[in-house]
């Protein structure tokens, strides 16, 4: 699938995807480190992913009803303005060496801006590109992200290794925050869900009409539930920091490889299916969920920084797999009126993996160490693939052929 014969809003969408990758991935890494410093606690990292996810929790309902109800280049902008306030409030905290409480501060309102953008534009995207076209443009615009987010922790690793401070990769989170503010204004497309709440048959049922679909919809149940269990027990990202001052002895610098690592092969795999257009099927999935948790094992376990390197490179190409798989059965499995607000819920299951799961890993090392915590986690990762199939028999019988 060549970039340049791609439609220009969906060129302006994967700039606009790049820059919020640069974002997170560089934001993890400054503010992960920066809190360990501080406080020297497994269990302050956790809270991180706290901060990050309450928001989430609480407001994921009312944001997919507004990726649906309004038009959705204008709830971004409203979510990217969000956004460059958190990167200035992160930078402020950090040239003046606040307490850790306004760096949580700052995340809280950066999980704000994070659950009202992710619905809207996930429920964009399938208005740029045509429908035959979808599953290569979700795999390609999967690679890219994680192209963005592997250069964003290796130079926020120099960074900090270079400055000693966070400040400067805070800085430039809020310019990449206003590039991707002006491509959003830049685009032509005008995408919205549905007029009105009656529409739906109500406030309050086209409030959970996201959920609902969910689970009346089996497959989608599928591959949601399977993929939050996956990542909450099996992520071994937020004990990154740790494995590199305290296992791995490697620094800073070293933390921005590790953080690397997993999008370096989520990168190449996500390129490789939009190039060559693979068929996608659920023993296809399960296969991709279940090497992640095995290589969760091999990182956790490993003392040797080539093989930490190799074991979370192949996680990433794995999760890569999976999120292509998901993304796809999603954007087939819902219409228009509703994807907002199961773009919303999708966010809430994503980000109960990531964030909860970062608070997961920091109690269980905190009370066990970093290494039972993430070997522990991808135990059970293999575990819930082991059932997977008993559970959600119709995963099995799923399969989309290559695109043409």
């Amino acid at each position: 699938m060549e970039t340049a014969s791609l439609p220009r809003d969906f060129r302006l969408y994967l700039l606009i995807s790049v820059m919020g990758a640069l974002v997170h991935f560089g934001q993890g890494v400054a503010v992960g480190w920066s809190v360990y410093e501080q406080t020297a606690s497994p269990l302050a990292l956790g809270l991180v992913g706290l901060a990050q996810f309450l928001p989430i929790l609480l407001f994921f309902l009312p944001a997919g009803h507004i990726a649906d109800r309004f038009e959705r280049r204008s709830v971004i902008i409203a979510s990217l303005a969000l956004s460059t306030g958190a990167a200035v409030l992160l930078a402020w905290a950090a040239w003046l060496h606040l307490a850790v409480t306004w760096t949580y501060s700052a995340l809280l309102l950066s999980g704000c801006a994070q659950i009202l953008n992710r619905p809207a534009r996930d429920a964009l995207m399938p208005a740029l590109v045509p429908p035959a076209q979808l599953a290569r443009a979700i795999a390609l615009a999967s690679s890219l992200h994680q192209v963005a987010s592997m250069a964003a922790p290796a130079l926020a690793g120099v960074a900090l290794a270079l400055s000693h401070s966070a400040l400067p990769i805070h800085l430039a989170n809020a310019i990449f925050t206003l590039i991707a503010l002006t491509a959003t204004l830049a685009l032509h497309q005008r995408s919205r869900g549905e007029a009105t709440a009656a529409a739906s048959g109500g406030r309050t049922a086209a409030m959970f009409a996201g959920l609902t679909h969910i689970f009346n919809t089996r497959l989608l149940l599928a591959v949601m539930s399977i993929d939050l269990l996956a990542v909450l027990f099996g992520g071994a990202v937020a004990l990154l920091p740790v494995y590199a001052k305290d296992v791995l002895h490697i620094g800073p610098a070293g933390l921005g490889l590790l953080s690397t690592a997993p999008a370096v092969g989520s990168a190449l795999a996500g390129l490789v299916m939009a190039r060559v257009g693979v068929a996608l099927d659920g023993r296809l999935f399960l296969a991709a969920v279940g090497g992640f948790g095995l290589m969760t094992v091999v990182f956790g376990a490993s003392t040797h920084v080539l093989l930490s390197l190799s074991a979370l490179t192949l996680l990433g190409a794995l999760d890569s797999i999976s999120v292509v798989i998901r993304q796809t059965v999603i954007q087939q499995a819902t219409p228009d009126t509703l994807r907002g607000r199961v773009a919303a819920v999708n966010r809430v299951f994503i980000s109960s993996s990531n964030e909860l799961g970062a608070l997961e890993s920091g109690l269980l090392a905190a009370l066990t160490g970093p290494i039972v915590a993430v070997v522990g986690g991808g135990i059970i990762t293999l575990l819930v693939v082991a059932a997977s199939p008993r559970v959600f028999p119709e995963l099995g019988r799923w399969r989309r052929p290559a695109p043409p």
